[in-house]
């Protein structure tokens, strides 16, 4: 990726992460297992809402380190573009591939719904509005970034292999 790119790219890929933390953030805050389980009270929903949580605090954690990692960056009198391009990495690779591919599967992206102007995610269970409302919001946040950092899924990887790094 040419150099002139990756500064701009850093700071809007910070401000994005800056923006799904600001959602998901209060949602965990203020929501507990008990509370949206209420509605639906039996195994499976509870399972669905343990996973659900457990997945959202775990993009949470690497979407805040991911701003801070940036931040530093960006702070830093010369910017550093080798580390800003292994950062950008670092956020495909964990924050968007943790929003897509969730541990305990509560949800998934069909992809057969991403041009036809409805949401692209599935839930495995019905979930209370205010899960479904939080998942879909930050959808598309990370939606945005996967496009954006794409190079960052594989070439980014290949380039530094054949310039013998890891």
């Amino acid at each position: 990726m040419p150099a002139t790119n990756v500064k701009p790219l850093s700071e809007t890929t910070r401000i994005k992460l800056k923006e799904a933390v600001n959602q998901l953030e209060p949602f965990l805050n203020h929501y507990s297992l008990v509370q949206l389980n209420a509605e639906q009270s039996s195994d499976e929903a509870q399972n669905f809402y343990k996973g659900l949580l457990s997945d959202l605090r775990h993009l949470l954690v690497f979407s805040e380190v991911s701003v801070e990692k940036l931040g530093v960056l960006l702070r830093r009198p010369n910017f550093d573009n080798d580390f800003a391009e292994r950062a950008l990495y670092e956020v495909y690779h964990q924050c968007v591939n943790a929003f897509f591919y969730p541990k305990n599967e509560c949800y998934s992206e069909d992809g057969r719904y991403a041009y036809t102007g409805q949401d692209a995610i599935r839930f495995l269970f019905k979930p209370v509005r205010e899960a479904r409302d939080i998942v879909l919001s930050v959808s598309k946040i990370y939606e945005e970034l996967r496009d954006e950092l794409a190079y960052y899924e594989s070439d980014y990887m290949t380039q530094r292999r054949m310039q013998g790094q890891k």
